[in-house]
C-alpha cells in the first residue's frame, strides 16, 4: 500500500495543519459500539474516495489526507472528536459521521467553527430542525421519505390484496424510527391498522418478547425500523415462532452484504429502502464501483456510496470556489455554493433546501430469486415486486 493509502487508515497523526501541500480532512466514525458495522462501511467509502482523488492529482492539485477517529458510537465523544480535529489536528475540511444521534452534536461543533458539514447518514427529521445552515445530507431522501414508493405501491393494490394490519418494531434512534414511522403514518392514513408498535433500546439483543407480540398479532405486514444486527436478531426470532407475514420490510440491514450470511437462505421477498445500487447508471457510478471493488474485493453498498457521495459533494464545492482551508471566508463560500447549486453524484443529482434536506426519494429493493433487486419505482425496476412474500 502506498504512503498516501497509509495516511487514509486513520494512523495519520497530522499535527496542526498537516503538510502545507495537502488537504487535511477530519472525520469521526463509530468504528466500535452500536453503529460499528455501518460505521466501518462509511470509512471504506471515505478511504476509497480519497484514494481515487489522489490517484488523479488530488483537489486543487493538493493531496487529500484523512484523519479518522473512533467515536465509539457515543454522542459526547463525537463532539469532542470534532473539537480535536478542528482545534488540534488542523483539519482544513470535515466530513460527517454515521447515525443521526452522532450527526447532530458533530454538526453543532462544525457550525460553531463555521465549517461546512456534509454528512452521509443523518436522515432523521430532527437533523433538519436544528437550524444548521452549514449541513448537507449526501443522499437522495430523508428518513421519513425512504418508504414513499412502497407506500404508494401498497395503496395502489386491490383492496383484497392490500395488507390490512401492520406491526412496527423500531430502534430508539431518530433515523430508524423515522423510516418506520414515515411508512406508518402513510398507511394509517389509508386505513391500514397498526397491530403492534414497539420501540427498543439500541443495545437490544433479545427480541423474543417483541417477536412474540408481532407473531401473536398475525399482522399482514411487519416493518422494522432497524440498523443491522437488530434486524438480523428480530428476523431470526420471528422465524423461530413460525410467523409468516405477507410483506416484510427492514431499514438498512437487507442491503448489507453480510445480511444473507447472517439469516441464512430465507431472504426471499424481504424489502428494504436504499439510496443506492451498484447497477445505477448515474454519472461516475461505474468508476466508483470499479475503484471500490479493486480496493476491497467486493462491490460497494449504500453506506460506502453515501460516504463517496459526501466526498463528491465537498469536492464539487471546493473546485467551484477554489479553496479548501479552515478560514471562515472559505468555509462560508463553500456553504453558500452548495445552497445555490446541484451536484452530480453516484446516487444521482443532489440539491438541497435551506435546511440541508435533499429533494428526492429512495429506491425500494427486494430479494427476488436470491438476489436483491430494485422493484420500485416502476421506471427503475430490475424485477417485479413479489407479493405475498414467500415463507422464511
Amino acid at each position: 500500500m502506498t504512503s498516501a493509502s497509509l495516511a487514509l487508515t486513520g494512523c495519520l497523526s497530522s499535527g496542526a495543519g498537516g503538510n502545507d501541500d495537502s488537504i487535511q480532512i477530519g472525520i469521526s466514525l463509530p468504528l466500535t459500539g452500536d453503529f460499528s458495522e455501518p460505521g466501518k462501511g462509511v470509512r471504506r467509502g471515505y478511504e476509497a474516495w480519497a484514494d481515487y482523488v489522489n490517484a488523479r492529482g488530488g483537489l486543487l492539485g493538493r493531496k487529500v489526507e484523512l484523519t479518522i477517529l473512533d467515536d465509539q458510537s457515543n454522542a459526547d465523544r463525537v463532539a469532542a472528536d470534532y473539537e480535536k480535529l478542528i482545534n488540534q489536528d488542523g483539519a482544513d475540511l470535515v466530513f460527517g459521521p454515521f447515525s443521526t444521534r452522532l450527526v447532530i452534536p458533530a454538526a453543532q461543533v462544525a457550525k460553531d467553527y463555521g465549517f461546512l458539514f456534509v454528512e452521509p447518514a443523518g436522515a432523521a427529521e430532527e437533523v433538519f430542525d436544528q437550524g444548521f445552515d452549514n449541513l448537507f445530507y449526501a443522499a437522495p431522501a430523508v428518513a421519513e421519505d425512504h418508504y414513499n414508493h412502497l407506500a404508494a405501491a401498497i395503496l395502489a393494490m386491490p383492496a383484497d390484496q392490500r395488507p390490512k394490519t401492520a406491526a412496527y418494531a423500531a430502534m430508539d434512534d431518530p433515523f430508524a424510527q423515522g423510516t418506520a414511522y414515515g411508512l406508518k403514518g402513510k398507511l394509517e392514513a389509508a386505513g391500514i391498522r397498526t397491530a403492534v408498535d414497539e420501540v427498543y433500546p439500541p443495545n437490544t439483543t433479545d427480541f423474543g418478547s417483541i417477536a412474540a407480540k408481532i407473531a401473536d398479532s398475525r399482522a399482514d405486514l411487519v416493518v422494522g425500523g432497524t440498523q443491522y444486527q437488530d434486524a438480523v436478531n428480530l428476523i431470526l426470532a420471528l422465524r423461530q415462532l413460525g410467523y409468516q407475514p405477507s410483506m416484510a420490510a427492514f431499514s438498512t440491514a437487507p442491503t448489507n452484504p453480510e445480511f444473507t450470511k447472517a439469516i441464512g437462505e430465507q431472504t426471499e421477498g424481504i424489502l428494504s429502502p436504499t439510496g443506492y445500487t451498484p447497477e445505477a447508471n448515474f454519472p461516475s457510478n461505474k468508476e466508483f464501483v470499479e475503484h471500490y471493488t479493486r480496493m476491497f474485493n467486493s462491490p460497494p453498498n449504500e453506506d460506502e456510496a453515501n460516504a463517496w457521495t459526501t466526498g463528491q459533494v465537498v469536492a464539487a464545492a471546493v473546485q467551484a470556489v477554489g479553496c479548501a482551508d479552515p478560514d471562515p471566508d472559505c468555509q462560508r463560500r463553500l456553504i453558500d455554493w452548495l445552497h445555490q447549486n446541484e451536484v452530480d453524484t453516484v446516487v444521482g443529482k443532489l440539491g438541497w433546501d435551506a435546511t440541508g434536506k435533499p429533494r428526492g426519494a429512495h429506491l425500494i429493493q427486494q430479494y427476488v430469486g436470491g438476489r436483491i433487486r430494485i422493484v420500485l419505482p416502476a421506471e427503475t425496476k430490475e424485477a417485479d415486486l413479489v407479493h405475498p412474500k414467500p415463507a422464511w
